[in-house]
């Protein structure tokens, strides 16, 4: 493995895995969640969602909840100490 993988590459090899575990993780969800997505062949054939429940339990999942309450802001520590007059 040291014959193919250099040190240099290890960040971008980092950076990759964690793309294609979010790609993986996103495309899983729609496939099992998502309310649009029809893998069963009954349901295959209604052409309009009629269950609007489904879709707003799709939209406000508990990631979304937690976050509407938190201020929006990456790194408020760092906001406050530049923000603060002193």
């Amino acid at each position: 493995m040291g014959r193919w993988m250099k040190p240099e590459v290890y960040p971008l090899m980092a950076a990759m895995s964690f793309v294609t575990g979010m790609c993986i993780f996103q495309l899983t969800r729609n496939v099992f969640l998502n309310p649009d997505v029809r893998v069963n062949k009954a349901h295959r054939s209604t052409a309009i969602l009629e269950n609007p429940e489904e879709g707003e339990k799709y939209v406000e999942h508990s990631l979304r909840k937690f976050l509407r309450t938190r201020p929006p802001e990456v790194m408020p520590a760092v906001n406050r100490f530049f923000s603060e007059n002193k």
